[in-house]
């Protein structure tokens, strides 16, 4: 079968780019996008760079209603060499397919889209700051179209990459960050959606987030559905702990998302020879290990903060205060490394990296 080809519609102007001082998480967005449609008829369908502009959409679109949508994040670069570069982009593209399928989302053609990102980001090239922790965050998105008010999976559907510039996720960057016990509410259970990534998941974690906020809380950390007393993950990050010299990680039980970083930090740990291991793990055992003087550090992992240290622990009321609220060792170690491969500051050993001028193009 003939590959697509992406039609090109370029802004007539250009929009003024923020200063590096004003830049934070998700508030500005670049000149262009990418757009997609999808018919069964037709399948994948009328690739196409674009204007930003809004969408237009019909009011009975199934989105709006039963909340048919799945997205990703990953970031572009530029190096210490002046190209540009993305982190293991073909990882996010398996992830988005494996969540398509369970929200019953007809799957992309992965080598495709990561060709047609490439071209996007290499357009909008001039956009990526430079600033040390800086990037051009890169959401690819899908949500259903079809204007129909029945309980079925879509017929249409859109998909979207949109970019922008952007600075630290959380204001305390590589500090650590203070993190709640959340045991009110629940995210997800095992055989629900929680390993897909959709906008429903975060929907449901607004209130806990909204709540801990309010108290001074970077993020809440998800204790399993059922019994209240496993750890999952942080709302926006996965997360490790070093226990008495091993680090332990919450192993996936099918509602817990499957980070791109997670398994990066994985494959770093193992590299070092550093003890690590994915199994289940209570709070009360960490509970436990903090009062025995046996938690040694925690952090969190994920695209938006790279690696982000744990400080403090909050749990019925209990304030577990972790290295001293200080970066340890190995977050440090892990976010210098992480960043180091991703700005090309150092080597890639493990082929992470994706050069967007080494792309083929596929356009018209």
């Amino acid at each position: 079968m003939e590959e697509q080809q992406i039609k090109w519609d370029l802004c007539a102007t250009k929009k003024d780019k923020p200063k590096t001082d004003e830049l934070v998480f998700g508030r500005f967005f670049t000149d262009h996008m990418f757009t997609m449609d999808y018919t069964v008829e037709q399948g994948w369908h009328d690739a196409q760079i674009t204007p930003y502009q809004p969408l237009s959409i019909d009011p009975s679109a199934m989105v709006f209603h039963y909340g048919q949508s799945v997205f990703e994040g990953m970031k572009a670069y530029v190096a210490v060499d002046d190209s540009v570069q993305l982190f293991r982009p073909e990882k996010n593209l398996q992830r988005l397919n494996r969540s398509n399928s369970r929200l019953c989302i007809p799957p992309i053609d992965e080598t495709f889209i990561l060709r047609a990102i490439m071209e996007l980001v290499d357009l909008e090239k001039d956009w990526i700051p430079r600033a040390d922790g800086t990037s051009l965050y890169i959401r690819p998105f899908i949500i259903s179209t079809e204007p129909y008010l029945g309980v079925a999976p879509s017929s249409h559907y859109k998909l979207i990459v949109i970019l922008s510039p952007v600075g630290a996720y959380y204001e305390e960057g590589i500090n650590p960050v203070k993190i709640a016990v959340e045991s009110q509410y629940v995210r997800a259970v095992t055989g629900g959606t929680g390993e897909a990534k959709t906008g429903g998941n975060y929907a449901s974690s607004l209130k806990a987030q909204e709540v801990g906020a309010d108290k001074g809380f970077s993020q809440v950390l998800w204790l399993d559905g059922v019994e209240r007393k496993y750890i999952e993950e942080v709302g926006s990050m996965n997360v490790f702990f070093k226990i008495n010299g091993e680090v332990v990680t919450p192993a996936l039980n099918g509602s817990i998302l499957e980070g791109v970083t997670r398994n990066s930090t994985l494959q770093l740990l193992k590299h070092w020879n550093i003890p690590v291991v994915e199994r289940r793990i209570s709070m009360e055992e960490l509970r436990q290990a903090h009062k025995d003087g046996l938690l040694e550090e925690a952090f969190g992992t994920g695209t938006a903060a790279v690696i982000s240290p744990i400080g403090q622990l909050t749990w019925n009321g209990e304030d577990m205060i972790i290295n001293n609220n200080k970066t340890g060792e190995i977050s440090r170690k892990l976010y210098d490394t992480m960043t180091g491969i991703q700005y090309g500051k150092i080597n890639d050993p493990f082929d992470w990296v994706v050069k967007v001028k080494e792309q083929t193009k596929i356009s018209q």
